[in-house]
């Protein structure tokens, strides 16, 4: 996709400090703390530096690198206000990684099936692990604090909204005042772990004949109710368990992404633009669903466009790849119409939250009226490369109006050619020009799909 100045689902920012250097020790804790410090005092993504940093650690301690730092990141609005009034006084500069782990250490009190004492003294342990040992004695009297306060923190932490419901305050009071009556459920989906789902490659094998091999594999799942390839797992998995993966039989992906294929209806022999295509999820899909497209998979960031051909190779599918900006078709476009676009745009993710934490640290109501320019301003770049009578897809994994309908309807107002067709189904609810899914609804990530069609001006 073309991501500047934000990603879908992986949200990011400029480093603000040098990246700290991979941990040499193999504690999963101190080594989760370096991972979130890049990500709270740095700006990283958790995509970018959960890796990184779980290399450092032995593989069965991996699981519980990212668990710390996943769920410390899903609840940071709330662990970071129960932190602050357990200080006496804020931590130096320089203790971005100190803080951190605190911060899990606090999760994993809470959160974790951890005994009391072990969750004490793995974070002792794990401040020696950073090369701090003069913090063992903070460490330690934080958490015992935080115990023995807990009734006290709990009331007080209450009346804080932003702790209350771990979302900062700027998103708290978007999601009210666009979901007035959806927000408390909105927020709950986001505090709760996204349910693995798979795209089963219909091409290749029937849903009903995969569903049957999981379970002969010990991988119960069950049917999606409105997404003809989907499935989801009843416990997640690495993918190189999952039968059929290395071979194409099947992805990972939300099924909220894969109903792009289905809305864009594309036929054999259509040029088609996916104009925003890392990581090449809906790009696969596409030529799955459909064999024989002119298909042109365009993004800005070459390296990720390497995970779509990664892909398509996987899935044994071909695409023409070409990193440019769809901002400028001057630089790209050969002058020949498309017959239907898909513009997953670059959003502000607030969607996939659940599958994405960190949005919670790193997103502010700032961005969301940059993006939404950015939305416009690649509307109305493709749409003179679409064919009269031709169709393109408007997509966004966020949840916002701003960037949705009210880009729409901005867009809208100035091409009278553009017209919005309606989308009609069982899943979502209809908005002035597209349908949105909110997290969790129908077990869906947040979507929301606009189509329009180019009329004869």
């Amino acid at each position: 996709m073309n991501r500047p100045p934000a990603r879908r689902g992986r949200p990011t920012r400029p480093a603000r400090t040098a990246v700290a250097a991979a941990p040499a020790a193999h504690d999963a804790r101190a080594a989760a703390a370096l991972t979130l410090a890049e990500v709270l005092a740095r700006g990283a993504s958790l995509a970018t530096a959960l890796p990184r940093f779980a290399a450092a650690v032995p593989p069965r301690d991996r699981g519980l690198h990212a668990e710390l730092c996943y769920g410390t990141l899903r609840w940071y609005p709330r662990l970071a206000a129960t932190l602050d009034l357990l200080l006496d006084h804020p931590l130096k500069p320089g203790n971005d990684d100190l803080r951190a782990l605190l911060l899990l250490g606090l999760y994993q009190l809470e959160h974790l099936r951890v005994p009391e004492y072990a969750a004490v003294s793995s974070l002792v342990d794990a401040v020696r692990g950073l090369g701090k040992p003069w913090a063992a004695g903070l460490a330690n009297a934080v958490l015992r604090n935080a115990l023995r306060r807990h009734d006290e923190l709990e009331a007080r932490l209450a009346a804080v909204p932003s702790a209350a419901h771990a979302h900062p305050d700027w998103l708290l009071a978007a999601l009210q005042a666009d979901w007035p009556q959806d927000w408390p459920a909105v927020v709950a989906a986001n505090n709760r772990q996204a349910p693995f789902a798979l795209r089963v490659n219909l091409a290749r094998q029937s849903r009903t004949a995969y569903l049957d091999e999981l379970a002969a594999a010990g991988r119960p799942a069950h049917a999606h109710a409105h997404v003809a390839s989907a499935v989801v797992l009843d416990t997640p998995c690495d993918v190189d368990a999952l039968p059929g993966f290395a071979d194409g039989r099947v992805s990972v992906q939300d099924a909220a992404g894969q109903l792009a294929a289905e809305l864009l209806d594309a036929a054999p022999g259509m040029r088609v633009l996916d104009a925003c295509a890392a990581p090449g999820g809906k790009t696969c899909h596409l030529l799955e669903r459909t064999p024989g497209l002119d298909l042109l998979a365009l993004d800005i960031d070459g390296e990720r466009l390497g995970r779509v051909r990664a892909n398509l190779d996987r899935l044994g599918l071909h695409a023409e790849l070409r990193t440019a900006d769809a901002l400028a078709p001057v630089t790209w476009w050969d002058g020949r119409a498309f017959d239907r676009i898909l513009l997953d745009a670059p959003c502000s993710a607030t969607g996939v939250i659940r599958r994405h934490p960190d949005i919670k640290a790193l997103r502010s109501a700032a961005d969301i009226a940059v993006l939404a320019e950015r939305q416009l301003a690649l509307l109305g770049a493709l749409w003179p490369l679409l064919r009269v009578g031709g169709m393109l897809l408007y997509a966004t994994c966020s949840i916002l109006s701003r960037e949705n309908d009210q880009t729409l309807a901005e867009f809208l107002r100035t091409h009278p050619d553009a017209l919005a067709l309606p989308i009609t189904a069982a899943w979502g609810r209809g908005g002035e020009h597209g349908r949105q899914i909110l997290p969790g609804g129908e077990d869906m990530d947040g979507f929301y799909y606009a189509r329009l069609v180019r009329r004869a001006a």
